[in-house]
């Protein structure tokens, strides 16, 4: 995430963080084999057990069309058979699933820049595909409840032992951050006693890192889980301390968008997640495609 104006929330992490999209989605596809039972995996439950949705009359339910994008892995991409796959992609059929309508429901890939004008075409397509939640997109769309959180962790070297809390680990020491980043708002924010070392792009602060130049680094959780597993960091760096969450510095997570005029689409597709969520399902897709914890 590297602004809270951006409007499409890892569609930036993708341009301007991760050096190689196609690099990256190989290199899930080996996580996904050699990693999903190597390590504990914490898996955030965002939803109120006694909170309770009406379930829809699916014999009145119209089709939906969910829209995502193939250059959004581990979100969105094109696999090995040349077929659209990922977790948006999974997620979508399960809601359909919960729902009773997987025949009824498609799954369409689209440039980014075409989905405004679909969703203008039918009442009932929703974007899947990592739109984010601000005042420019709550006055076009409404939005479900969010089922995934992306939050921001500080990264160090393994021989270098950094325990929390971590402002006072850090401080007087160097942390490394991009420039013009929702990371770097919240280093001058709440890490005033440490010094910053602003980084024109994601590989330069990963260098620093590894160079011993910076003691920490903190950035976007779910690109710096691959890059902690990738040749490029030697295993030389893990994540430290906790993970941040914070609506103003780094969004209110991933949510399905619907169409202003349809209510009902939002209520239905929050019952699905929320079912979806209880009975484990969610969980299930968390750990195929999330092997490294975020959290």
């Amino acid at each position: 995430m590297t602004t809270l104006e951006n409007s499409h929330i890892m569609r930036t992490t993708a341009v301007n963080l991760l050096n190689n999209t196609l690099a990256y989605a190989v290199m899930f596809l080996i996580l996904v084999t050699k990693l999903a039972f190597s390590e504990e995996i914490t898996i955030p439950n965002k939803w109120d057990p006694n909170e309770r949705f009406i379930k829809p009359a699916t014999t009145k339910s119209a089709n939906i069309n969910f829209i995502t994008t193939t250059d959004f892995p581990p979100f969105s991409f094109i696999g090995g058979e040349k077929q659209i796959t990922g977790f948006h992609v999974d997620l979508a059929r399960a809601i359909c699933a919960e729902l009773g309508r997987l025949s009824a429901c498609q799954i369409q890939a689209l440039p980014w820049q075409e989905h405004e004008a679909a969703m203008k075409q039918d009442k009932n397509s929703v974007l899947i595909s990592g739109l984010a939640i601000d005042q420019a997109t709550r006055k076009k769309y409404l939005f479900t409840r969010s089922y995934l959180t992306l939050p921001a962790r500080f990264i160090g070297r393994k021989t270098n032992i950094i325990r929390e809390p971590l402002f006072r680990s850090l401080r007087g020491k160097t942390i490394g951050v991009v420039e013009g980043t929702s990371h770097e708002a919240f280093l001058v924010s709440n890490f005033k006693k440490s010094k910053l070392r602003i980084f024109a792009d994601q590989k330069l602060a990963y260098s620093a890192l590894i160079n011993k130049e910076v003691e920490a680094l903190l950035s976007n959780a779910l690109q710096s889980s691959f890059w902690l597993h990738s040749k490029q960091s030697n295993n030389c760096c893990k994540f430290v301390g906790g993970a941040y969450l914070s609506n103003n510095y780094f969004g209110h997570g991933l949510a399905i968008a619907v169409n202003p005029e349809n209510n009902e689409l939002v209520n239905t597709l929050n019952f699905a997640l929320k079912a979806i969520n209880d009975k484990g399902i969610l969980s299930e897709l968390y750990l195929r495609y999330f092997p490294v914890s975020l959290f």
